[in-house]
């Protein structure tokens, strides 16, 4: 078991597996997108395995690949499949644009994949394209029914924009009542790869339940499952749930049980720290597993109270600009 010095377990990792992206949504990076990362820079698919393996021996029970987009990285169902025969592991789960995922979802279902977490900020074609730059729209609803047609337990994540999607919110709450899925609305956050565009959260965890709950005043609060990052509800006869995430508020830092790992191999103990330590590079260097292990525990035991003091001490390098693409998510 993984404990870090506030005292909290630690036992999800997110893997991002690329920076790489076939959406172009604003809120993440600019229009003409990053400078990508050089094949080099990453992280190998071997050297992906041998981190996940050691960090499932000292604890990890899940792990989420996210991106950029996973499924643009050549081969990802052989990572895939590597990592669902390790021992220890518990969950597997993906979080996805939908765009390339559709093929998949079979081979998914078979080496025992059962969440999967689609993003999906609109269920308009038209507002899809503003938001996203790409005009995508219908792949990410035929992977959605692929999804759900083969009994996956699906979330979908939409962020809540100011001025460009306030209108899905109703809509998509909607999506619950005849499907088992899990609408997830989250606050808008400072990744976007650009330094002047964010101008704070607007829509933040409060207001948005407020718009839920002034079109549906029957809605109920449900038991949150432990390290939950949203406020879950669920409305009466509906056979879905509604989640709201505190993504800037940041309410849920006293319980964080997660890690990130990002494209380049930084580990990452918070969203919002600038990252501790490079696994990738003390792989490449020729630690043992011993010696890594000793590193990682050395970071899980200098891990921040919650995202505002990783913001604070980052602000005084960088700030928080990144594109989410290359945090990881």
């Amino acid at each position: 078991m993984l404990i870090d010095n506030h005292g909290r377990k630690l036992n999800y990792m997110r893997l991002a597996v690329t920076d790489r992206c076939n959406l172009r949504c604003f809120y993440c990076m600019p229009e003409d997108g990053l400078n990508w990362l050089s094949r080099t820079e990453l992280m190998s698919y071997e050297e992906m395995l041998r981190a996940s393996s050691l960090l499932v021996k000292m604890g990890i029970e899940k792990i989420r690949i996210t991106g950029g987009e996973p499924f643009v990285r050549k081969d990802i169902m052989k990572l895939l499949t590597s990592l669902s025969q390790l021992n220890g592991l518990k969950e597997l789960s993906i979080t996805t644009n939908g765009i390339l995922t559709s093929p998949h979802v079979a081979e998914m279902k078979a080496l025992g994949i059962r969440s999967v977490n689609l993003s999906l900020d609109t269920l308009d074609a038209d507002r899809f394209f503003a938001i996203t730059r790409r005009d995508e729209f219908a792949d990410v609803m035929n992977t959605l029914n692929e999804l759900l047609k083969h009994d996956f337990e699906v979330k979908i994540n939409a962020v809540v924009m100011d001025g460009k999607n306030i209108q899905d919110i109703i809509p998509m709450v909607e999506l619950t009542k005849d499907l088992p899925i899990s609408v997830r609305f989250i606050e808008e956050m400072p990744f976007n790869g650009d330094n002047d565009s964010y101008q704070g959260v607007i829509w933040d965890h409060v207001r948005i339940l407020k718009e839920i709950t002034s079109h549906y005043p029957q809605i109920k609060k449900l038991v949150d499952p432990a390290y939950s990052t949203a406020y879950n509800y669920q409305i009466p006869g509906h056979k879905g749930s509604v989640g709201i995430i505190a993504a800037y508020s940041r309410t849920f830092c006293g319980t964080c049980n997660r890690i990130r790992i990002t494209p380049q191999g930084t580990l990452k103990n918070c969203l919002y720290d600038d990252g501790v330590l490079n696994i990738k590079d003390l792989m490449r260097s020729g630690l043992s597993d011993e010696e890594l292990e000793r590193n990682l525990k050395n970071a899980f035991n200098h891990r921040v109270a919650d995202g505002w003091e990783a913001e604070r001490l980052r602000v005084e390098k960088t700030g928080v600009h990144e594109s989410m693409a290359t945090i990881g998510g």
